[in-house]
């Protein structure tokens, strides 16, 4: 008893410690002064000097375009990938192409994104939108790949194989049968893409160009220059985008798994 008082006591410790700076952020964004220090009274004089800014409008609207389309292509590319790993007839093949999608998720950001910047630069490739979007991909695919992988190895041998043995051939099997069960794990790993897209900053520091930019390295050149609260209004906007993804995210997962319990249930 004692030690779940402790634990639910660090676990409150830990969400004051993460949430109390943001809506410490958020608070002052309905700020009428010009500063983080005083408050001066509530305004959203700093949303409407936001909605007037249109280069931070371009930024936002090239971010979310880049966010979708990584996420598109690396859901595509990922969910194909998590089967053909699960498909490998060589446990020996599946540990070699577990780790190489491990590679981007376990190496810092900070030389994922020089590696990308030698790359791009050797092929000669111009720094910007194009570049962005590759490097957004390439480290959105291994998220995809572990979203999906799970949801494959739950699935019951035995719905395949009625499948063939009704006549279906690969296509049909993957199309109506696999592809459906694993619906849930494939969204899971757009929305998780999409995520990773919009908050990252150091990979997309490396590889933007002159004229193009994304909201995260936007923010912190800003930020360098002087805290202005137009960057709490837009900060708290994604805040609220972030949790409307992530309840996204729970109730696609929950809605899978009610799912797959009477086909896992129907198997025992």
């Amino acid at each position: 008893m004692k030690k779940n008082k402790i634990g639910n006591l660090y676990l409150w410790l830990v969400f004051i410690v993460l949430y109390v700076p943001i809506f410490y952020l958020i608070t002052y964004s309905f700020n009428s002064g010009k500063y983080m220090h005083g408050w001066k009274g509530f305004s959203l004089i700093h949303y409407g000097q936001l909605w007037a800014d249109t280069r931070m409008i371009e930024i936002v609207v090239d971010t979310l375009i880049i966010a979708f389309l990584s996420s598109v292509l690396a859901t595509i590319i990922g969910t194909f990938g998590a089967l053909w790993i699960n498909f490998a007839k060589s446990q020996l093949t599946k540990n070699i192409l577990l780790n190489f999608n491990s590679i981007l998720l376990v190496s810092p950001d900070v030389i994922i994104g020089a590696s990308f910047l030698i790359f791009f630069t050797a092929i000669g490739l111009s720094l910007g939108f194009l570049s962005v979007l590759l490097s957004h991909i390439a480290f959105s695919i291994p998220i995809v790949v572990l979203m999906v992988l799970p949801r494959l190895q739950e699935m019951p041998v035995t719905l395949t194989e009625a499948a063939e043995d009704l006549g279906a051939n690969f296509w049909q099997v993957l199309n109506k049968v696999t592809l459906p069960y694993i619906s849930s794990g494939i969204m899971a790993g757009f929305f998780m893409a999409l995520t990773y897209s919009l908050d990252d900053f150091a990979v997309t520091f490396f590889v933007t160009g002159n004229g193009f930019s994304t909201l995260s390295v936007e923010i912190y050149s800003r930020a360098r220059q002087g805290i202005s609260l137009e960057i709490n209004a837009l900060s708290a906007i994604m805040f609220i985008v972030s949790l409307v993804l992530v309840f996204i995210y729970y109730f696609i997962s929950r809605n899978g798994n009610r799912k797959r319990t009477p086909g896992l249930e129907a198997t025992k």
